[in-house]
Order: C-alpha cells, then structure tokens, then sequence
C-alpha cells in the first residue's frame, strides 16, 4: 500500500517507489510533520524534541506544559493564531477583522486513485491513492481537508487543500497556501529561476539564512520574473550526487514560495496562492480549493529529481492527442513578416515549408478586426477577410493543398480599447471606477471573473475554429494584470483566483469542442511556463528571445523542473531580432531541436545551402524526437559557470543516446573542452553515428569526451551515439 495510516499511534505514511512522508497526529489534536526523504519504515517521531523556549508560547490546552509550543514544532499545515510565528500556510480573518484559527485532527480517508480539484488543473493518475486528513475549527465552523495524492512509480506526492465553511458565519480567507515543509535541521540551498521578458528561468543558488526568503508573482500570471518551481538542495548537491526536494505549483496565476530557517535553525518551506490582493470570501456551506503543489525527493541529485517531475508532466499533467505524440515542425510567420502580410504570402510561405518538408505554417498576430499594429482589435474576433483576400476557410485549403498544416495565433483574455468589443462593452475590462487605467502593450485585460465575458470569448474563438480546418493555436497573453476589479465580484479579494479559473473554464471547453488541434501556450514568450497551463496544452513557447545562445540560458533553467516535449523551440533568422547576434544555422539548430522543433524566420530570404541544413535538420529531428520526446535527460554542464552548454538525452534501453554541446565563447589558442557523459551503460561500447569512432561507455561517463576545436564563434555539435550490439563488439 502507498498509504498506511497507524491508527495505534496515529502515523501516516505515505510510501513511493523510493521515498516516504511521515506525519502524526500528537496528544493535542496537531497534525505534525516528521519525514520526508528515503524510504523508510520505522517512524521518526523520536525526532520529536521539546524544551521550554522562551518567548514560545503554549497552547492554553497544554496547561503548565511549558516544552510543548507549535512555534517550535514541525508542522503539516500551520495556521496563524496558534502561537507559531514562523511562515503560516493559513491565515482566516473574521467579520470583526479578527485573525486567529485553531484546527484540530477529525478523521481521514484512504481511497485508491488520485483525487482531483474542480475548476483547476491537477495530476492526474489511475495507479495513485489519495489521502484525505480532516482539520476542524469548532469556533469559526471551518473544516480544512488535507489532500495528499501519491503516485508510486514516478516518486510523486501532491498537495492540496479544501476548506469549507460548515457552519459559521462568513469568513475571509487572506491566505491559503497548499504545501508547507518543516526541517528540523540541515544547511539547504533555495534554488530558484528568475529571469525578465526574453531572459527567463535564469538559475539562483542560494543558502537559506535566518529570515524569510521568497519568491513569487503579484502580476496575476505565474510570470517571466519568478517560475513557480524551486527546488531545495542540500549544500552539496549536485547534479549526480546529494538529496533535494522539487516543489511545483500547478497554477498560473499569482504564487508564493518562501524558505525561512528559524531562532532554533529548523527549515520551514511553504508555497501557494500569494496573499496580496487576495482576500476570498467563504459564505456558509461554500467551498474554497487551493491549487496544486507537486513534490519530490532525491537522494541522487538534480538530475535525477528532474527526471521525477518530467515523468510527471509528460505522464500525469499534459492530455489530449498530443501527448506522447511527436509534434509537427512548424513555421511560424511572426518573425518573417510580424504584421505585413495576405493571404497569398501566407500561402507562399506553406508553398515554401512544403518544399523543405516543413509541416505546419501558423499565421501569428495581425489576421483578425483591423488589426495591422499591436494597437487595435484585441477582442474583435471576426475574420480580416479584406486583408487576407479570402475567408479563412479558403486560406486554410489553400495552405493544406500545399501539403502542410495551418494553424493561428489567438490571444482571447485580452482588448484593445480601439476595438469593437470594448466600444460595446467597456465594464467588460478590467478598471476600478474613477481610476485611469494602466495599459500595457496597448491593451486592457478582459474581465474572466465574469462569466459573461467568458462564454462570449468562447462562442467568438469557437466560430473562427470552425471556418475551416485549423490544426494549432497558439494562446498568447502579452501583459500582467493590474487595476484588478469585476463589476460581477461583490468582493473584490476574490477575482485574481476567479480570474484563473474562468481562464481555465475556457481552455478547458476549447480543448475539449477541439481535441483534434495542438494548443501552445503562450505569454510573450516564457511568462506563463507552469504546469498549469502545461495540463490544456501539451508545449509552451519557452521565450520570445530566439537567439540560439541565449536559448542555451533559458532552456537550461527551464529543464529543471519541466520536459523538452513541453519546450517549443525555434530557428530564427540572423542578425537575431532581439541580440542582433549572428550564429551558424547549425548551430540554432543544435539549440532549437532541443525542444518542439520549428523556425522562425523568412524562407523566401534562406540561400541554398541554407535551404539543404534546413532539410537536413528536419530529417535529423524526425529520427530523435521519439528519444527527445521521452528519454531521460541530463544536464552535463552550468553555462552560467562554463565556457559551453552540454546536455544529453539517453533511451530507457540505454541504447541510444543524443549529445549536444555549443560553445559560448571564444579565445586565443583555447584549451580543449571535456564532456562528461551520464546515462550510459558502463559495460557497453558506443558508435558516434557521424563518425564512426567507438567509445567506452564507462570512459565517457567516467572520463568524458573531448569536444573538437573549431575555428570560429558559437560552435555547436550534435552527437548520436548508439550502443553495439555484442556482436559488433566481439
């Protein structure tokens, strides 16, 4: 059994193929916290220690117990009013303003499959069981439902929680966070990946001192400056070696994590919601459900705790037609023509991608309203037929006569205040009254709290789809939210949340009225990267930074907690569009097909010998992206650190293996690069595909290879290894 519940001594343990989360609940009525790391057995409740602390208060039950103080013991899910002064995962306040709960053990359930979340997105997985621990507050009428999901195969335990309001009067929830992890004691590092629009996911590496180390969002959207996935390291971990613990949060809205190392130098780690302009109503018998945390423990390093979480999504997160499926290569026409184009250079262009065997061209921004600049038309979702010189559903013909897919980009939560919609409906934006607005990229965001709003996007988006055949979209956002108000909301602490779930009602009637078509997500790029919006579609446009070095930053930080299969990368065009850095198409390439592989860029303009690495890098990808879309990957080097980007993905066979390296900078009379490899089997040998030459697999993995000098900047290699058969080695 993954879930057995000590009732003697009032234990849970919560067991996976390689690990094991303890908890207990004590005298008291607490549920405290006691293991989570190797599998283990015997319960660790002796590590449960108890001194008299001073300025650590007692609860009133515990008489003149002066040792027994919850702001000294580990916790399951702590609440502000019990006298624990560290990082609370629950803060309620009451009609008076008054802030203070007391929950107490209830009872618990075990039931096989794993539990989901109405509304949102979640794990999902048939092999898994659920636990369900019951807290109540008799003073306020609360009842929080602690649910903990466990999948065994992949090392997986997910989080959440349901807090109901049984019997008492309204109350407001100021902060609900679905995963707290107390330690009590340990010098850990807080991993995080920070970053800016074009630059996200940049690796941070700190050690988590005495004080409250966050980091999070307030823009409404997971956003581009802090992912919604950290990882917890011990001091020595490394890639190979060490123990770490992954959190991510399955949302993608506003988050918070926070690390704090206490007076006594225990670790308390807590994620969810982000309290700022957050403040949920909880009327009589309503519900609130907060959004998933999906944990994970290490005992072999980094790598193998990304391994976990790339099981997860690609298995437990992503759905639909496309998710074990190799996705078609693409041509997107932003970067080739941005808004200046018709229908015949839409057409031209699939005319062009059929020649190079190019499978799908998307026409991005601008084929909607009268929309020719990013100032106009958001939410006039009516086809230009002016401009494109025909219907949509004579272009899409046009362009499957070609022989390729065609696909568009969308961007629904959005509105031009020049825009039929907003002239029609401008309490449809969201603005307080009397206040002006703040615009970003010359647009307003739409009111997704109102349901409204919502169901007319859907019947807009739902009459382009069917006016011809559209195999992709891709779904933009291109701003954070600000000026946060819905003429709906009696109260307005409930909309950023509300806002998400009416942005997660629409993907998920899209997706399912159109389960034929491949959904990517998007905003500007990386701002929206989470498993959130990883559960309604299956890849995300990693950056709107394309340069290919760059790329090698962000794809690097973006592989820790997420898969290439959910990484869309593409080829562009050089001098780059955002560096103005020239690189070899190789070389872009090497870094793009490292991902959902596409280009961006102008055909018409590619020289011949252009044209044929074109077809030579679609030939190459359609032979590895089985093992890209499922092999295990390895990070072989930092490029924050190093002179190159190394990564490698093996089969589960060990059978073949795809090496790629590109070299970030160059000097005078350089010294020789040595990769070292991971994956392999020690007792095989491995054939280099281009080469011929032969290798050890234990001399790559114990010594490495050495990386060939080339003249020139931004070199790049791409390696395909595959085992020889003991016959070949005889």
């Amino acid at each position: 059994m993954a879930i057995v519940y000590d009732e003697k001594n009032q234990v849970f343990f919560l067991h996976t193929q390689n690990t094991t989360y303890q908890m207990k609940v004590d005298r008291y009525g607490y549920l405290l916290h006691l293991y989570y790391g190797k599998k283990m057995e015997a319960s660790m409740e002796y590590m449960l220690t108890y001194y008299d602390r001073g300025f650590s208060g007692n609860p009133y039950d515990a008489g003149q117990d002066r040792a027994y103080s919850l702001d000294v013991l580990p916790q399951e899910f702590p609440v502000l009013g019990t006298g624990d002064y560290r990082s609370t995962a629950l803060k309620v306040r009451e009609g008076n303003s008054c802030l203070g709960c007391d929950l107490r053990y209830g009872g618990c359930r075990i039931t096989d499959g794993k539990y989901s979340l109405p509304g949102l997105p979640a794990v999902y997985a048939e092999e898994a069981q659920t636990l369900e621990i019951i807290l109540k507050e008799e003073r306020l009428g609360l009842e929080a439902v602690l649910l903990y999901g466990v999948l065994e195969d992949c090392d997986i335990i997910t989080r959440s929680v349901r807090i109901t309001n049984v019997s008492g009067e309204k109350v407001y929830l100021e902060k609900v966070s679905s995963a707290c992890l107390d330690f009590l004691y340990g010098q850990y590092d807080f991993i995080t990946f920070y970053g800016r629009h074009a630059m996200e996911r940049n690796l941070q590496r700190v050690r988590i001192a005495h004080g409250r180390q966050s980091v999070g969002s307030t823009r409404g959207c997971s956003s581009h400056q802090y992912n919604p996935f950290v990882i917890l390291a011990g001091s020595d971990t490394a890639e190979d070696k060490g123990e770490c613990y992954g959190a991510a949060f399955v949302y993608s809205g506003s988050f918070c994590a926070e690390a704090e190392r206490d007076q006594f130098q225990q670790i308390r780690f807590v994620m969810g919601l982000s309290e700022e302009q957050f403040s949920y109503p909880l009327n009589r018998g309503e519900s609130f459900y907060a959004p998933e945390v999906v944990l994970s423990y290490s005992a072999e390093g980094l790598n193998d705790l990304s391994d976990h979480f790339h099981q997860c999504v690609r298995e437990h997160i992503c759905r639909g037609k496309y998710k074990n499926q190799v996705r078609p290569v693409l041509i997107n026409s932003w970067e080739a023509c941005y808004f200046d184009f018709d229908g015949e250079a839409i057409v031209r262009l699939a005319e062009q991608a059929a020649g190079l065997g190019i499978e799908m061209v998307v026409m991005d921004d601008g084929w909607f309203g009268s929309r020719n600049d990013d100032t106009s038309s958001l939410g006039d979702w009516e086809v230009n037929e002016r401009k494109l010189g025909c219907t949509l559903s004579e272009l899409s013909e046009k362009v499957h006569e070609k022989g390729v897919g065609f696909g568009i980009w969308i961007e629904p939560e959005m509105v031009s205040e020049d825009s039929l919609l907003y002239r029609a409906h401008p309490e449809w934006a969201m603005r307080i009254p009397g206040k002006t607005p703040v615009r970003a990229r010359s647009q307003l965001v739409l009111d997704f709290a109102n349901p409204e709003v919502v169901q007319y996007i859907f019947d807009k988006i739902c009459a382009v789809l069917r006016q011809g055949r559209i195999d992709y979209v891709k779904w933009d956002m291109n701003r954070s939210l600000s000026d946060i108000y819905s003429e709906k909301a009696e109260e307005q602490g409930r909309v950023l949340y509300d806002y998400m779930l009416g942005v997660y009602s629409l993907l998920e009637r899209l997706t399912a009225e159109f389960p034929d078509i491949l959904w990517e997500g998007c905003s500007g790029g990386g701002g929206r990267f989470d498993m959130g919006m990883l559960f309604y579609t299956p890849q995300i446009w990693c950056s709107d930074n394309t340069d290919a070095i760059d790329r090698v930053y962000i794809q690097y930080g973006t592989s820790f907690g997420y898969p290439l299969s959910a990484i869309s990368a593409h080829v562009s065009a050089v001098p780059n569009h955002q560096t103005g850095r020239m690189t070899g198409m190789h070389t872009r390439g090497v870094t793009a097909m490292t991902g959902a592989f596409g280009y961006e860029l102008d055909l018409g303009k590619l020289n011949e010998d252009e044209k044929a690495q074109v077809k030579e890098q679609i030939a190459m990808y359609h032979r590895t992206a089985p093992l890209l879309l499922s092999g295990r990957y390895y990070r072989l080097s930092n490029p924050f650190t190093e002179e190159f980007g190394a990564w490698m993905v093996v089969d589960s066979r060990k059978e073949c293996a795809l090496l790629h390296v590109v070299l970030l900078e160059i000097h005078g009379n350089m010294p020789v690069n040595y990769v070292k490899l991971q994956g392999l089997d020690a007792s095989a040998d491995y054939r280099d595909e281009g080469t011929g030459k032969r290798y050890s697999g234990a001399a790559l993995m114990a010594y490495g290879m050495p990386i060939p000098l080339k003249y020139g900047e931004y070199q790049a290699y791409r390696i395909l290894l595959s085992k020889v058969s003991p016959s070949e080695a005889d």
